[in-house]
């Protein structure tokens, strides 16, 4: 597990101004990794795609969830076309063809369709 530890810069402009990294924390919680691979780029990477993809992630915006059960759906949607509708670039195919979890890249419509079920 990595922990980045975060401080503020005396110099920066205070409410628009990201912390600075002042040191990172690394603990073995299982298993015997290597600690050349130890990163946080797939959480960062992840996390930068809801926010570009989620305006209700993004700070100072209008497109927030007032309700929690709201949030959670639209959470749940994004991740549903993200992995069984999107093709990716890298894949070739949808996250879910690629790790065998579906046959075939799924449509909006078929989304639609699980939710109708209910």
């Amino acid at each position: 597990m990595l922990v980045k530890l975060y401080g503020s810069d005396p110099s920066a402009e205070k409410r628009y101004s990201p912390p600075v990294c002042i040191g990172t924390d690394r603990t073995r919680v299982m298993g015997q990794p290597d600690p050349r691979h130890v990163s946080t780029n797939y959480v960062e990477r992840q996390n930068l795609t809801m926010r570009m993809q989620m305006r209700r992630f993004t700070r100072l915006t209008n497109a927030f969830s007032k309700k929690l059960e709201i949030h959670a759906c639209a959470v749940s949607l994004h991740f549903m076309y993200y992995n069984f509708v999107r093709v990716h670039q890298t894949l070739k195919t949808s996250p879910a063809v690629a790790a065998g979890v579906a046959d075939h890249v799924w449509s909006v419509e078929e989304i639609v369709k699980l939710l109708d079920s209910n």
